[in-house]
């Protein structure tokens, strides 16, 4: 089977040998109520309550959302309009540690068949831990048959190892959490796709599942955008997934390795999401390393941590490379989608120039798209011609622009393009 273009990237894979450490419990943490891709929460404590480590201090309504947990005990010190680093404006609570880490009241959920499965999934507060966030529970229920479950463990992009630790450090975990969705889901086969550059956990996820003839280890090129959805669905079974189609349609469900590790972790031990696993790294930062962190611990806190020259440090990216969004301000709090935290001292800020027509951008989008021609109809707002060149299939990886010798911002003027075209 042919596999999808992409281009071939430094790995800088530097933290992979590091084990996962425990970082300090923060002095105050601050949860925004937009931590997941749907609608944010609503904040249901006030300035003064004393919570728990794993109270509930937000939720909402709507379906397409989760509930925000506290990773300390203490006092509710502020609550107070945020501004993300997308710009969005949400409530967020502000909570001062008292250093106790007192628990909650906790009692793992009792799972008997797929509603309790969902409903627990989202009591939980699990959004995709690959960065995305899209509500684990919506994703857990598709409209129609899945027979195959994809585990994402391709972590494509540069720096990042959070993921690879996951399989390393809870291997058991991962299959458990297979086991209990495709039980529950009554999922026929589930792949655990991996790059080629993880022998290690290649090796150890074709030891623990070798007696499991419903479980496949399908081991993938090292090539980017390997992670992205529709990539790992094509690569991993073949099916392709239309423009206009979800993986359900064509029988698949996506999952990120973090996330099904955590779905068991949660039915375990009924703890909520309130850490998080970040590769902290960056030609900034002197000692780079995973770490478990509280959720809405401040950045500026995880830096300190990894020694990182602050006074040198010029970008902060969350998340990758390729995709990750920039920090405007360190005091800003990780939050339930922060995988990777990236200090640079310095970064290539080349200038851009006119287009040459060398075609690059088209040998490596995944699915062939014309980054160029999409930017020229964009740039007179040709909706038709935008909708021909399917722009709305673009998944944002990034490649475009990487390999454009003229550095175009070609993957931007696709998000760009995709807002003029009318949602059904």
């Amino acid at each position: 089977m042919k596999k999808l273009n992409g281009i071939k990237l430094k790995h800088r894979k530097h933290t992979q040998d590091c084990k996962t450490i425990d970082m300090p419990i923060p002095e105050k943490i601050t949860l925004p109520m937009a931590m997941n891709m749907g609608a944010p929460c609503t904040p249901t404590v006030k300035k003064g309550d004393k919570v728990l480590v794993g109270d509930k201090i937000g939720d909402c309504s709507a379906e397409f959302s989760v509930p925000v947990h506290s990773g300390v005990s203490g006092e509710v010190t502020a609550v107070s309009d945020y501004i993300g680093a997308n710009g969005k404006v949400c409530k967020a609570v502000e909570i001062t540690s008292d250093g106790e880490q007192e628990l909650a009241e906790l009692r793992p959920p009792v799972i008997t068949d797929k509603a309790s499965l969902i409903s627990a999934v989202r009591q939980s507060g699990l959004c995709g831990l690959g960065g995305a966030g899209f509500p684990t529970h919506i994703k857990l229920n598709p409209k129609t048959h899945v027979d195959t479950l994809i585990i994402n463990g391709a972590e494509c992009e540069p720096y990042i190892t959070a993921d690879y630790r996951e399989m390393l450090e809870n291997t058991e975990d991962v299959l458990e959490g297979i086991r209990l969705v495709k039980d529950m889901l009554e999922i026929k086969y589930a792949k655990i796709a991996v790059e080629a550059n993880k022998p290690l956990a290649i090796e150890k996820f074709t030891e623990m599942a070798e007696s499991d003839d419903t479980i496949d280890i399908v081991t993938l090129p090292s090539l980017y955008p390997q992670g992205a959805e529709k990539v790992i669905i094509y690569n991993s079974t073949g099916r392709i997934v239309q423009e206009g189609q979800l993986p359900s349609d064509v029988g698949v469900m996506v999952v990120n390795i973090s996330t099904i590790a955590y779905i068991y972790r949660y039915i375990r031990t009924g703890m909520p999401l309130v850490t998080r696993r970040v590769t902290v790294d960056g030609n900034a930062v002197k000692l780079p390393q995973n770490v478990s962190a509280v959720i809405g611990t401040p950045v500026v806190d995880l830096l300190k941590f990894c020694n990182t020259r602050l006074d040198a440090v010029k970008k902060v990216i969350s998340g990758g490379m390729m995709m990750g969004m920039c920090i405007p301000d360190v005091n800003m709090p990780i939050t339930k989608t922060t995988n990777a935290l990236l200090a640079f001292s310095r970064y290539d800020d080349r200038a851009t120039s006119a287009c040459i027509r060398c075609g690059r951008c088209v040998r490596a989008c995944p699915i062939g798209l014309m980054p160029a021609e999409i930017e020229r109809a964009y740039k007179v707002r040709n909706i038709e011609e935008l909708k021909a060149l399917k722009v709305t299939m673009c998944m944002n990886c990034g490649s475009c622009t990487y390999v454009c010798p003229a550095n175009r911002k070609l993957a931007e003027t696709n998000q760009l393009a995709k807002t003029l075209i009318p949602r059904n």
